[in-house]
């Protein structure tokens, strides 16, 4: 794989895939942690040099324009040097930056194996209105969520494409499709960096992102104007021309003073449209350069998942390569750079450098430009398939699910987890849902573990269809259109009561049952965690009996977790009931009464409670 277009022979080769990831992170962290420190200290040093050329170049005009002779020349050559130290100072500048921030994304792999949510970035907050009920009831999106846990997607149409594929299931064919380039990029930690720093270097936001497209897609305004293509032209000519007869001494007026005048004028009634346009790009401009060189890395890489071919197809097809594109692109932004330089002003003054720059990026625009969203919506799709197959990496215990169109329909988990959870807290469990007409029917007390098992069955679900590895040693399921009611709400604002809310929420339930059926294309499968308990205890076990027969006769299957040891007791719902509980062990000791749950599932009804005995545990009174 060809090497970034800066990068050091001293930068880290990827890493043999058999090391323990956290380990993997360390070493690399440290390596990237010198190579940071070292262009530190030599960009420092580059930029001393940059100010000490640039007085030189200021007091040499100045003693040209008192004395004349020779000082022009002195200006010239130290002008040329300046240029040639500034350059140098921008690529040791991004080269530093490279290297800082792949010591940062390293550094957050050991956070992100240990859940450290604090230490994670979260690069986009959750779309407000993603129509998906399950979105906030499994922790899909926001802060310890498993968008937050992927969190290498670092662009916005990176994120936009990864949180599409947690809401949205993928066909059984394409989830297979991903899961062969998760699989091959798993092990390949530095060029899933590269595509990670790409979304961090380039510092990208929606709206910027937008922008940039806009005017690649737009039609050009310079290029319409060729009456102002020539005089941008013509007038930095005649300002050369003016001031090398002055170094000459071929004049002995200024004249070249005249001429800079002109262009300021220029500058000022045509120039801010430039301006505006140039910024528009500029926006996205730390792509182009530390990034150029990514579509290159892309093309040169030997794949063989099919998706990843594709990929590369797509990057390559018709008569515009995305590499040698954005590499031009990147070439014609660093004369954009220049704006940002002190000495811009005079560069301006004497050469209209902003309408030469335009007139560049111009003629790239109607070449490229009609190409340009179709080039990073597939490095969007890229960037999520690389945040996959981190999660793979980061967790080789994981597996790959086994999505089957085939009979029976059944979810069927060895030693599923909750993938949120830290591997030391997590306790996995054997789990069995299905076929359609029945259900799991989970009791235990409180705290005993039931929500977090039905939200790493929700969760697990949402990986395996979107293409990543799965919380357990082994996982088969069909294709599943879930529904969730978990977490409800009421609303003050709008005079919904908790149990109004929560009814809402089990008619969506019923109503995705319904459309999954009449598609025919996934088995629904609903997790309801202690519905209705909004009510009292009597119309809510009618009620909720009432809810899973209708849900199952709609060929539905799921789990229902509940404190409610009699909901299960009618005839016909016991048995199409698979029946499970938690439990916990109690104990009195000389710092008071404990409580331990162990987290595993066992068969049958669970035989205990213990509201009354963590009532005694927090100091409430338990005795009337």
């Amino acid at each position: 794989m060809s090497q970034h277009p800066l990068a050091l022979e001293d930068e880290p080769a990827s890493l043999p895939a058999a090391l323990i990831p956290g380990e993997t992170y360390v070493e690399r962290r440290a390596r990237f942690a010198a190579l940071r420190d070292a262009y530190n200290t030599r960009r420092y040093g580059m930029a001393n040099l940059s100010v000490v050329l640039f007085l030189g170049v200021v007091l040499f005009v100045v003693l040209g324009i008192w004395r004349g002779g020779f000082s022009y020349l002195v200006a010239l050559l130290l002008g040329v040097a300046f240029v040639a130290a500034f350059r140098r100072q921008g690529e040791l500048d991004h080269q530093h930056n490279r290297f800082a921030d792949l010591y940062r994304i390293n550094d957050e792999g050991p956070a992100r194996i240990a859940r450290d949510w604090s230490a994670l970035p979260l690069r986009q907050p959750p779309t407000p209105s993603t129509g998906s009920q399950y979105a906030a009831d499994l922790d899909l999106l926001g802060h310890a969520s498993l968008q937050h846990l992927l969190n290498t997607a670092t662009t916005p149409a990176g994120q936009a494409v990864l949180e599409r594929w947690l809401l949205d299931p993928a066909d059984p064919d394409t989830v297979r499709q991903r899961q062969a380039a998760v699989a091959e990029l798993a092990p390949n930690v530095d060029f899933r960096d590269e595509l990670t720093l790409f979304g961090r270097l380039s510092g990208m936001t929606q709206p910027a992102y937008e922008r940039f497209l806009a005017w690649a897609e737009r039609e050009p305004w310079l290029l319409k104007r060729t009456a102002l293509i020539w005089i941008s032209r013509a007038l930095p000519v005649c300002t050369v021309a003016a001031l090398v007869a002055s170094f000459a001494s071929l004049t002995s007026y200024p004249i070249w003073i005249g001429f800079v005048i002109v262009n300021v004028l220029v500058t000022q009634f045509a120039g801010k449209e430039a301006e505006r346009i140039i910024d528009m790009v500029a926006e996205r401009q730390a792509v182009f350069l530390p990034y150029a060189g990514l579509f290159a890395r892309i093309a040169a890489a030997r794949f063989d998942a099919p998706l990843l071919q594709r990929i590369q197809r797509d990057l390559a097809s018709g008569d515009l390569d995305a590499d040698v594109e954005m590499r031009r692109l990147g070439r014609i932004m660093q004369f954009g750079d220049l704006r940002l330089a002190v000495f811009f002003p005079l560069l301006q003054a004497f050469l209209l450098w902003n309408f030469h720059t335009l007139w560049l990026l111009e003629n790239w625009q109607r070449t490229a430009g009609p190409h340009v969203r179709r080039w990073l919506e597939t490095l969007a799709e890229l960037e999520a398939i690389g945040a996959l197959a981190t999660l793979a990496f980061d967790n080789p215990e994981w597996a790959f699910p086994d999505i089957s169109e085939s009979e029976p329909s059944i979810f069927a988990a060895s030693d599923l987890g909750h993938p949120l959870l830290p591997p030391g807290l997590r306790v996995g469990n054997d789990i069995t849902i299905g076929p359609p007409g029945t259900f799991l029917f989970v009791t235990g007390s409180n705290m005993s573990g039931k929500s977090t098992l039905l939200r790493a069955i929700g969760l697990n679900i949402v990986l395996a269809q979107a293409g990543g590895p799965v919380c357990a040693t082994a996982l088969r399921l069909p294709p599943v259109a879930l529904a969730t009611s978990m977490r409800i709400s009421d609303s003050l604002e709008y005079g919904v009561s908790y149990f109004l809310a929560e009814l809402r929420r089990l008619k969506d339930v019923v109503d995705d049952a319904k459309a999954a059926r009449a598609d025919g294309q996934r088995v629904p499968l609903f997790l309801l965690d202690e519905i209705l308990h909004g009510t009292n205890t009597n119309e809510r076990q009618i009620a909720a009996r009432r809810i899973i027969r209708h849900l199952l006769a709609l060929g539905a299957t799921g789990a229902v977790s509940t404190h409610d040891l009699t909901l299960g007791d009618s005839p016909d719902l016991k048995a199409v009931s698979q029946q499970v509980h938690f439990t916990e062990d109690f104990s009195r000791g000389p710092d008071g009464p404990a409580m331990h749950f162990d987290y595993r599932l066992r068969p049958g009804i669970a035989t205990s409670t213990n509201a009354l005995k963590l009532m005694e545990i927090v100091g409430l009174p338990v005795e009337e």
